[in-house]
């Protein structure tokens, strides 16, 4: 190695290590450490002064003053190709079932192995001949994998459009093997295989941003009729510990409708991280049957790891999702959780001595954020197809207050909020999304007057129900005591799903319509009672035989007979509905 990639080290503190560097350093190079037989990875995050600030993604106990740092004029790159699908990565990539079977549980210090696996072979088709002119980001041809057809993109970032000087034939192909050459605008010739590297900070997309319009369907109820989230769009999920962030990011991840999914722990703790990792291979896709590792993809990277490598995680999985939405298909990333992210972030912040802004965390705290989620979106690709990255993240606030700058940062950028709340996590309560702190901007599965309908409803409901804690039921008028139990029908006979239920832990958007329009007749209906204790006794009965209804398949006679059953009890009280009691006195 010549002495212009060669650097020493000059000094340590935690995670980052000041370097001599050479000429050709410059900003998000990864460069090596070696120190005791260890080449440790890491980034240039600051060149001044002769001096580059790396960023390692490894342990630094050991590493000395003076010892060889090598720059490879490369930037931090993910490997992108066929046979990612399937796979479990840390935060660099490194596919960690592969490191525990050649060094044990235990992850050693500066092991470094390649993503996919380079004697791995795949059938290609050709999709062009020579001659033809391709687009950046087009495909030159096509190989399987799982259920999907990967194509093999020309890189997004050549000047277009490309000609195809020569086409590989239908063959069984290597990673490294040629599936094509061509020839860019300005005439610099390039060669296409079946993988390439990207650098994870730069956006890998070639195509037509458009405004995201398709609702994403999650399966679970109040997200998809109260807080929608659109194909392309983001969303963030705050919440206190114990609230249930990550067992709902496990259930959208299982039941939306995409094609593909990449789960990104960020820091999250270990025992949540493994009870994923263990979990999902034994799920079976509802879609299709087959397992639901065949379309995921995990990145890893735990509280327990570095913590430099959680920010690399994050850009590692919106780079591979980017990658699968310029082959026009639906990829749903969910981050759990942005909040350690951030901590890291801080942390790094603080060791580089910058000016540290609201509870310490570094003055771009929102850019960062900014930048990140502004990588989802819908993508017209240059042969009229449309792919989509929706962005999902989880963000675990401090004593679970929302004021708290990651909090407050995300919402700024994000199209849907939704909000956990201990108190509805303590009543058991799930989905625990609070009716009256969540939001979307995006259009949903139904009208705007129908979801307003029942956010008036649930409001009202919310009133009486903090009315009645201080004057007590006797207290309030039966006109307000009914909506308060309008709103509570609404709540645990509808927006409250049961994840371990068959049926119920999804619902399709077309029994959500269904249900939600009987649901509204209810709530629409001028309901009238004698004195408490029968509208009490009466709503308590419709709950349960709601309840009961949800649990049957929509094509069965069961789901019939549970309507039909539910149609009578309305039907029979509105019949023999005697005339409201006067108003209470307060």
């Amino acid at each position: 190695m010549g002495a212009e990639t060669q650097g020493r080290v000059r000094g340590v503190s935690g995670s980052l290590v000041e370097a001599e560097f050479p000429r050709t350093a410059r900003q998000n190079e990864v460069a090596y450490v070696v120190s005791a037989g260890r080449r440790l990875k890491s980034e240039v995050i600051r060149v001044a002064k002769g001096l580059a600030v790396l960023q390692v993604y490894e342990e630094t106990r050991g590493i000395r003053p003076g010892e060889p740092v090598e720059f490879t004029g490369k930037l931090l790159s993910a490997t992108l190709g066929p046979g990612l699908l399937g796979r479990i990565f840390d935060g660099l990539q490194n596919p960690l079932p592969r490191v525990a079977e050649e060094h044990g549980f235990f992850l050693p210090v500066g092991v470094e192995l390649p993503p996919l696996d380079p004697e791995s072979s795949f059938s290609f088709t050709p999709l062009v001949k020579e001659g033809d002119l391709v687009f950046p980001g087009g495909a030159v041809g096509k190989v399987p994998e799982g259920l999907f057809e990967h194509l093999i993109l020309v890189p997004p970032n050549l000047p277009g459009p490309v000609k195809v000087l020569s086409v590989s034939d239908p063959a069984t192909l290597s990673l490294a093997d040629e599936a094509a050459r061509v020839q860019d605008a300005d005439g610099a010739e390039h060669t296409v295989r079946l993988s390439l590297a990207w650098p994870i900070r730069v956006p890998f997309q070639a195509g037509e941003r458009i405004l995201p319009q398709k609702p994403l369907i999650t399966g679970i109820r109040i997200v998809d009729t109260l807080f929608p989230v659109s194909l392309g769009g983001t969303f963030c999920t705050p919440g206190p510990f114990g609230a249930g962030k990550t067992v709902l990011q496990q259930i959208t991840a299982r039941h939306a409708r995409v094609d593909v999914v990449i789960i990104a722990a960020c820091g999250e703790r270990a025992g949540e991280v493994v009870e994923t990792l263990t979990e999902f291979p034994r799920l079976t896709d509802p879609r299709t049957g087959k397992s639901l590792m065949e379309r995921t993809i995990i990145v890893c990277n735990t509280s327990s790891m570095p913590v430099a490598s959680r920010e690399s995680s994050v850009y590692t999985a919106v780079t591979m999702a980017e990658y699968y939405r310029q082959m026009g298909l639906n990829v749903l990333l969910l981050a759990d959780s942005t909040s350690r992210w951030a901590q890291a972030m801080r942390e790094i912040s603080g060791r580089l001595e910058e000016i540290p802004g609201e509870e310490a965390y570094p003055a771009y705290l929102e850019s960062r954020i900014a930048s990140f989620y502004e990588r989802a979106g819908v993508l017209r690709l240059p042969d009229g197809r449309t792919g989509s990255v929706t962005i999902g993240g989880t963000v675990s606030p401090a004593g679970g207050t929302f004021e708290e700058p990651v909090t407050q940062g995300t919402l700024k950028v994000v199209g849907a909020f939704h909000g956990l709340s201990r108190d509805r996590a303590n009543a058991r309560r799930y989905p625990s999304l609070d009716p009256h702190d969540s939001w979307s901007t995006y259009p949903g599965i139904l009208g705007p007057e129908k979801t307003a309908l029942a956010r008036d409803v649930l409001a009202r409901g919310r009133e009486t129900a903090r009315m009645m804690k201080v004057v007590g039921e006797e207290g309030t008028s039966m006109e307000d005591y009914v909506e308060h139990l309008k709103a509570e029908f609404l709540d645990r006979a509808f927006l409250q799903q049961d994840s371990f239920d068959p049926v119920d832990a999804s619902t399709s958007e077309e029994r959500q319509k269904h249900v939600f329009d009987f649901a509204l007749r209810v709530l629409a209906a001028d309901l009238s009672f004698p004195d408490r204790n029968q509208a009490l006794a009466f709503f308590q009965s419709f709950v349960s035989a709601f309840l009961d209804w949800n649990f049957r398949e929509m094509d069965s006679d069961g789901f019939q007979e549970g309507e039909r059953e539910l149609e009578r009890m309305l039907a029979e009280h509105l019949a023999k509905a005697a005339p409201r009691e006067g108003e209470a006195s307060p």
